[in-house]
This record gives structure tokens, sequence and C-alpha cells, in this order.
């Protein structure tokens, strides 16, 4: 069975746990009891004894088989075969190419892995470059077939056999942990559905806004008060006739 035809799905499934895991954190905190040691960055979870120990046991294969072929290359004369230069420089360029890997890229997926047992974008990772591996020293084992010695081409065989074994393992490892992930995501949608459904819903405030102007009240004229003649001065009799007004004698006529 393929696992790339199931990238999308996987993919799929990576994105969605992540986002749901992240939107319920703000509602609520999920509870998983199952036993093993939490992988690197993932507190909240646990991953399962069994999901532990199946990793492992691949990853320590996989290293046996690992160490088997840098040793098997290492025995290749590959200018003794009898081929022109052309396909010597071509094997011996796939076989410098797959020491490299087996020695710097494959160790650092596989310890990426052992830290994260369920970390889908790392077990994907190790797939390809399984597949990768797979696919090179296949065209090695041919050549060893074809120009080589029958030592050689039985030990690259094995090898080669024993990196398609743990490929197929990886593979339905894969499977498994994307329907895991599937299942937990559904089970977060709905228990955050829950936990939204159970959050009080204030009502909205009413601000209420009177645009209406008062009636302005009237202005009102104080009357200033009539002022008071003045007091005589002391010991000064009033002279009734100072306050009347003189008698105005008519204008006199003129003479004929």
């Amino acid at each position: 069975m393929d696992c790339a035809k199931n990238f999308g799905r996987v993919a799929r499934s990576v994105t969605l746990f992540a986002v749901s895991t992240a939107a319920f954190g703000q509602a609520a905190e999920p509870q998983y009891s199952v036993q093993g040691r939490a992988p690197a960055g993932q507190g909240a979870s646990r991953v399962s004894y069994a999901s532990v120990t199946q990793v492992n046991g691949l990853l320590s294969q996989l290293e046996e088989t690992s160490k088997a072929t840098q040793a098997d290359l290492g025995h290749l004369r590959i200018e003794r075969w009898k081929t022109d230069g052309t396909s010597k420089k071509q094997a011996l360029s796939n076989v410098d190419s797959i020491q490299r890997n087996l020695q710097s890229a494959l160790p650092e997926i596989v310890a990426q892995l052992r830290s994260s047992p369920e970390d889908l974008p790392a077990t994907f990772k190790l797939y390809r470059n399984l597949d990768a591996l797979y696919d090179v020293l296949g065209g090695v084992v041919e050549s060893a077939g074809a120009f080589g010695s029958k030592d050689d081409l039985q030990a690259l065989s094995n090898d080669l056999s024993n990196f398609e074994g743990t490929r197929k393992q990886l593979a339905e490892r894969i499977e498994n942990l994307a329907a895991s992930k599937e299942a937990q995501i559904n089970q977060l949608q709905t228990e955050l559905k829950a936990a939204q459904a159970a959050i009080p819903v204030a009502p909205p405030k009413k601000t209420v806004v009177d645009d209406t102007e008062p009636p302005k009240k009237p202005v009102v004229k104080k009357k200033t008060p009539a002022k008071k003649p003045a007091a005589p001065a002391t010991g000064q009799t009033p002279n009734p006739q100072q306050n009347q007004p003189q008698s105005q004698s008519p204008p006199p006529s003129n003479p004929k």
C-alpha cells in the first residue's frame, strides 16, 4: 500500500487537529488518560505505551539496517566492475549519496521522531527519506547484480529488503495515526461546541442618546430701584420753594 496516496488526508488531519486544539484550549483543556511520555512541545497530550514501543522498535530496526548497508556499500569494488566508465561513475555517485544520507540526514530524522513518536510531519519526513533511499539503493543493487560479485549482490539485496519492510511498517503507522488524529479532531470539535454552548451570553447594552434641546428659560430683566433724594445737611432747614418749579412770565407783547 503506498502511503503517499493518503498525504492529502493526513495533511488535512494535521491542520485541523492543530486548529481545533488551539481553539478548544481557550474554552477548556482536554485530558488524555493514556500512559507514556509526552512528546516535545505537546505537554497537554500523552502518547500511549504501545505507540512508543512500536516506534522505538521500528527505529531500532532501521538503525540496524543503516549500519549493515553502510558496511556492505564500503565493501563494493565498483572500480573492478566490467562496465564502462560512465556507469562506474554513476554507481560511485549513488553510493556516496546513500552513505551521506545514512550518516547525516537519517539519524537526524530518527532522533526527531523518537522524541515525538506521534508527530505526523516527522513521520512523513522519515517515510519520504526511506522512499528516496530505496530507489537509489535499488539502482545500486541492479548494477551490482549485473557487474559485481554474487556476495555483494546478496548483501545489498538483504539491505534493500529490510528497508522495504521498514517502509511498509511506517506506511501502516502513518495511516493509523491519521485515523487517530481524525477521531481526536471530531472529539475536540464536539467538546468545543458543548463548551461554547455552556457560556452564558450577556444581553447587549443599550445606550440612549437624547438629542432634544431643553427649552430656553426667558431672561428676566431686574428693575433698577429709584434713587432716594439726598438728605439735607445737619442744621439747615429745607426750603420747600426750592423744590417747586418757578413760574415763567409770559413774553412781552410787541408794541403796535
